[in-house]
């Protein structure tokens, strides 16, 4: 098996780049995955592991050869674990993965739809909430419009607790989107202040997408122009805005329950 005990060595060096550069990912089509949990959920959501490295002192080969039997194996010494990975708390392990196309196309629907959309998202917490919560609900699917990150940046990677691999995912524009779910008929409430009802007044049990925008901006005119309705969380204190993420989980939860759970 091979071992490698130097972080100065190139095949390391080039794994920093893949934590740290959006571009050398894209480059690649690889990325890196921390920690046990992680690692099963991308092979569970059909992702091609190609490398894992591993720590013997916090993991052994055995429990490695549980994770995949087709990924090559790799040794590292403490060194070069600490250098490659984020956490303290990933076991030991790391893994270099391909990514997966998020074309639009891609997505598989089901008959009667449930999806959220979520227009430029930036904040790597947000983003994993919001995919944690998508993962809950059984979505259909998330789809990013506008991205302002690639998904698989490992803080994403983290805050979603992996669930960037249990969620089908794509991203697209906004044009693109909205062409997308009008060609299936799928209904578009967006989240906005603007000409909005209550949210909890409309129907979700028919093929439904919740459209959600940034706390700064919200959503651009586009969005709220090809809405089916614009809906509304009703606020009752001082401020009249709150955390995306939130706000997504209260819509997503009541079209779950209008479509008894």
């Amino acid at each position: 098996m091979k071992q490698i005990t130097s972080i100065q060595n190139p095949f390391i060096k080039s794994l920093v780049l893949l934590q740290e550069k959006a571009k050398a990912r894209k480059q690649s089509g690889t990325f890196l995955i921390e920690g046990q949990r992680e690692i099963s959920l991308a092979i569970k959501g059909n992702f091609e592991i190609e490398t894992i490295l591993f720590l013997p002192e916090l993991i052994s080969e055995s429990e490695i050869k549980k994770l995949s039997k087709e990924a090559d194996l790799i040794e590292i010494s403490k060194e070069v674990y600490q250098k490659l990975a984020y956490r303290d708390t990933t076991e030991g392990v790391l893994a270099i993965a391909k990514e997966k196309s998020m074309q639009l196309s891609n997505l598989k629907l089901s008959e009667n739809p449930l999806i959220l959309i979520a227009e430029a998202p930036e904040k790597p917490g947000n983003i994993g909430a919001l995919l944690r919560t998508a993962d809950a609900a059984n979505l259909d699917a998330v789809i990013i419009a506008n991205p302002k990150s690639d998904l698989y940046n490992p803080n994403i990677v983290r805050s979603s607790v992996g669930c960037v691999f249990t969620n089908q995912i794509a991203t697209g524009t906004t044009s693109e989107i909205i062409a997308f779910l009008k060609e299936r008929k799928i209904n578009i409430y967006c989240a906005t202040l603007q000409n909005s009802t209550w949210y909890h007044t409309q129907d979700y049990t028919t093929s439904s997408a919740l459209v959600v925008g940034t706390e700064a901006t919200g959503l651009t005119e586009e969005w709220r122009k090809a809405a089916t309705q614009n809906i509304i969380i009703p606020m009752q204190g001082e401020i009249d805005s709150m955390n995306v993420s939130v706000a997504a989980a209260i819509l997503i939860y009541e079209a779950k329950r209008q479509r008894g759970f």
